[in-house]
């Protein structure tokens, strides 16, 4: 699915009533559309009818875990914010993992969480101008990758699927191989300051792609500049 995110569409899903319509109609400020759930089966309903560009995700839902709804909006390629009590760093990676792309803690300042939305908006944006202009498949070593679908394919291993952020990130580097990209950068130019997610998404990413993540061949990390790709990329 790819969102028309002229006006984005938020779903805002958080079982504490007040809490909720805070976040809604803060958003409602900067000319977002929202859509109040106070349940995850109230969301999924109302996903049925209209899917949404983002998701504010609170975990503790009283129906469900809310990392259900996570990798279910991930699936569908849905910007997710993670807004939750849980402070944890197990959550935290958790959620990350999942396919969330941003993850913030309550108590926060509600102008944060607007200004996370923000950035996700542009980074969506941008995601969307980049899948119409590229082309199809990206082609290293025995991998292929295709941006569009996220498919991740190895000659000789089959498919693997790539979490949106995942694959935006493998993206970045393979549009500049042999070159350093700074964390900012392969966050995108809009992220948030020192947002750590890229630590665990690196990870990931190279568990997918590297013969021993441990030693990684193609994605090296350059200490204190970042991160760079080290093969050749053909495009088709």
């Amino acid at each position: 699915m790819t969102p028309n995110i002229s006006t984005p569409l938020i779903y805002v899903i958080e079982d504490e009533r007040d809490l909720g319509e805070l976040i809604c109609s803060t958003l409602d400020g900067f000319r977002y559309r929202t859509e109040y759930c106070p349940t995850g089966t109230a969301a999924l309903e109302q996903l049925a009818k209209q899917a949404p560009d983002i998701c504010i995700v609170d975990l503790n839902l009283p129906d469900m875990d809310g990392m259900q709804l996570v990798k279910q909006f991930e699936e569908q390629e849905i910007g997710v914010i993670i807004v939750s009590g849980r402070d944890g760093l197990t959550d935290r990676v958790l959620g990350l993992e999942f396919g969330a792309d941003d993850y913030i803690t309550k108590p926060f300042e509600p102008r944060e969480l607007v200004a996370r939305v923000q950035s996700l908006t542009r980074r969506l944006r941008k995601r969307q101008s980049e899948v119409v202009d590229q082309p199809k498949t990206a082609r290293f070593g025995l991998w292929s990758f295709q941006p569009e679908s996220l498919c991740l394919r190895h000659e000789e291993k089959g498919d693997d699927s790539l979490s949106r952020a995942e694959g935006d990130m493998l993206l970045a580097l393979l549009k500049h191989p042999y070159q350093i990209l700074s964390r900012d950068q392969l966050l995108g130019e809009n992220c948030v300051p020192y947002d750590r997610s890229i630590d665990v998404r690196m990870s990931r990413l190279r568990k997918k792609i590297e013969e021993d993540p441990q030693q990684p061949e193609l994605i090296k990390t350059v200490y204190g500049a970042g991160y760079m790709f080290t093969s050749e990329v053909r495009w088709e």
